[in-house]
């Protein structure tokens, strides 16, 4: 978010003084409480739900909530050509775009919002969560410090809120939710006020003698940089749309992601690497998500913190303490044995992409047992081609 919102009272004002106009529609009965609701919704965890979900699911559940589901104009060439490029970050297994795209469209969907608006990271940052810009705006959803902090969102020594997807995204789906509700439902309308600021679209609606709940958003006298921000989410969402039509594109979306759940830091932790060891998750991927966090060290602000996760990973550890006794344990062990000594010994075959937790997790083994089998450390590469033992020897 480049430009900086005009003021609430400054809009509330302009809109008392626009008698001339039809009755501007006003947000929904539940408006209110729903933006009560936001942050609540956005890091709900889902009890006893699936932790891990498909790309093509994420894939429908953006395209049910557009809100415009027409590509037959050729307006926006330009921006289509200028975001051929984001297919391919969706399909690809080297970063985290998918999950983190799948953890906004949830947003929108549960703040009964436009899925238009979960494209706004990719424009504002490539949905990459540390994204600095020179001029001063920061995180997936870059904004400028005052609207983070007018927007609730924590900047301290050693901690900025912005760089926080869980905090960021928060207060962005909180702020679009007020402004979806200001324009009367109008997409666009709410699109450009997040752009260039709420006061500025109801001054240039009051000079074109337009209502919200019936306005032309093309029409409007506003700078050409917002009106091409509109025009870039829906060149955006077209080529998103009609993506499936690519030769593999859809099969290249058929794999299993994690579901991404922002939960507070557990006491005691000091570190990410920390958390990361006792969840059993991937500490690299906690890093590339928080980075919030400077050098994985978890921020102390005087107030709690997030930290955006895999949702296998977000129910706390069970610890030794928590154990079965030792004798049930050892018979269970032993009787696990027996029934692994009766199977061929399991090979896991590295490829791209993948990491000593997801090939522990899916095998149903421990990280640590993982890599004493086969003489490595946390700190240890690997490689495609590499062959991992998973199970001991007979």
């Amino acid at each position: 978010m480049r430009a900086r919102p005009g003021t609430r009272l400054a809009a509330a004002l302009l809109l008392a003084a626009m008698p001339a106009l039809p009755l501007l529609a006003g947000p929904d009965p539940g408006v209110a409480a729903s933006n009560a609701a936001v942050a609540t919704a956005v890091t709900a965890p889902a009890a006893g739900g699936p932790t891990v979900r498909n790309g093509q699911d994420i894939y429908r559940r953006f395209l049910d909530g557009l809100a415009d589901q027409d590509c037959s104009d050729d307006a926006s060439a330009r921006w289509r050509s200028h975001f051929g490029h984001v297919p391919r970050q969706l399909t690809s297994r080297n970063n985290d775009v998918l999950p983190l795209f799948g953890y906004v469209v949830d947003a929108m969907r549960e703040a009964h919002l436009p899925t238009e608006y979960a494209l706004i990271p990719f424009i504002e940052s490539g949905y990459r969560p540390g994204a600095r810009s020179a001029s001063g705006p920061a995180g997936l959803w870059q904004f400028i410090a005052v609207t983070a902090r007018n927007h609730e969102i924590p900047i301290r020594p050693g901690y900025d809120g912005r760089l926080s997807p869980a905090d960021a995204t928060t207060a962005a789906v909180r702020y679009l939710k007020t402004l979806h509700g200001m324009f009367a439902g109008d997409w666009r309308l709410a699109v450009m006020a997040y752009n260039a600021g709420e006061y500025r679209v109801l001054n240039a609606l009051k000079r074109a003698g337009q209502a919200p709940a019936a306005a032309d958003p093309a029409a409007l006298a506003m700078p050409d940089i917002t009106h091409s921000y509109v025009r870039k989410l829906h060149a955006l969402s077209c080529v998103i749309k009609e993506a499936e039509t690519r030769e593999g594109w859809m099969a290249a979306l058929d794999r299993d992601v994690p579901i991404l759940q922002a939960i507070p830091v557990p006491d005691g932790i000091r570190d990410l690497d920390t958390l990361a060891s006792r969840h059993e998750t991937d500490a690299q991927q906690l890093r590339r998500l928080n980075p919030a966090h400077s050098d994985g060290r978890v921020a102390r602000i005087g107030q709690p913190v997030q930290v955006l996760v895999p949702q296998a990973a977000a129910a706390p550890p069970v610890f030794m303490a928590e154990a079965p006794p030792e004798a049930d344990r050892d018979e269970a062990v032993g009787a696990a044995s027996d029934i692994a000594s009766a199977v061929a010994r399991r090979v896991h075959t590295v490829v791209n992409g993948d990491s000593i937790w997801a090939i522990a997790r899916q095998y149903g083994v421990s990280t640590r047992i993982l890599l004493e089998r086969n003489g490595l450390d946390a700190r240890s590469i690997l490689r495609p081609g590499m062959e991992l033992r998973i199970d001991g020897a007979p």
